[in-house]
């Protein structure tokens, strides 16, 4: 579904990611995990081509995302509350997203009622997204990025601030929305997340995948070991 073709990303002399070549299957539940400054965020938005490469290019279905917008319709993503607008309140601003999409507000109100267990928009409705906690504003980037459905979806550190009810929620949802069909890319630092409901990871390390393979039963203690100081 995606590919990734001599993508290299460099700002100066600086190389902050160079990957030759990298496929995404179609369903695939994939985990990039890595210290900071790894090339996580960077191949991230390489893909959702929010910073152009410096060599290569991307592709989604086939065609470079550099090219066309097509690919946006079928497309989820959140990867930090630069994705939100804070001056609107929640229902306000998935509302918006719907519209994009083209969604009616009473059909967004029904998917923020099934989804009241990881967020209760009635508790929050009168707040604008700018007064909410980094764990809320990350809640709302979430429910906004799985709102039309998208047949690919990518988060970045959406384990972040959630408290330990919300992470449960978030790891049995992204993994039904696996089963149902839908290609998933998160990155982490939380290594047993990651581990628990992905079928792949990439091990990315000063901009290059030093390690790609699907998720074992030995995977976690690998990883823990990689990165013991």
């Amino acid at each position: 579904m995606i590919e990734i073709i001599d993508i290299q990303k460099r700002y100066g002399n600086q190389v902050a990611l160079s990957i030759k070549k990298l496929e995404i299957n179609k369903n695939e539940l994939v985990g990039l995990v890595g210290n900071n400054g790894a090339g996580k965020t960077t191949l991230l938005s390489l893909i959702l081509d929010l910073i152009a490469p410096t060599s290569g290019f991307v592709t989604s279905k086939s065609v470079k995302v550099s090219d066309t917008d097509a690919w946006k319709s079928y497309t989820g993503s959140f990867l930090n509350e630069g994705f939100l607008i804070p001056f609107l309140n929640p229902v306000e601003y998935l509302s918006f997203i719907g519209r994009l999409h083209g969604i009616n507000e009473t059909d967004v109100l029904g998917f923020l009622e099934e989804n009241k267990l990881f967020f209760d928009i009635n508790v929050f409705s009168e707040k604008y997204i700018r007064e909410l906690s980094a764990g809320n504003k990350n809640k709302v980037g979430i429910l906004a990025s799985i709102l039309s459905k998208p047949e690919f979806l990518i988060l970045d550190e959406p384990f972040s601030n959630l408290d330990p009810s919300s992470q449960s929620w978030l790891k049995s949802k992204l993994k039904d929305l696996s089963k149902e069909g839908v290609t998933v890319i998160i990155s982490s630092h939380d290594l047993k997340h990651v581990t628990e409901i992905c079928s792949r990871i990439l091990l990315l390390e000063e901009g290059r995948i030093v390690k790609d393979a699907n998720t074992s039963n030995e995977t976690l203690i690998e990883l823990e070991k990689y990165f013991e100081i």
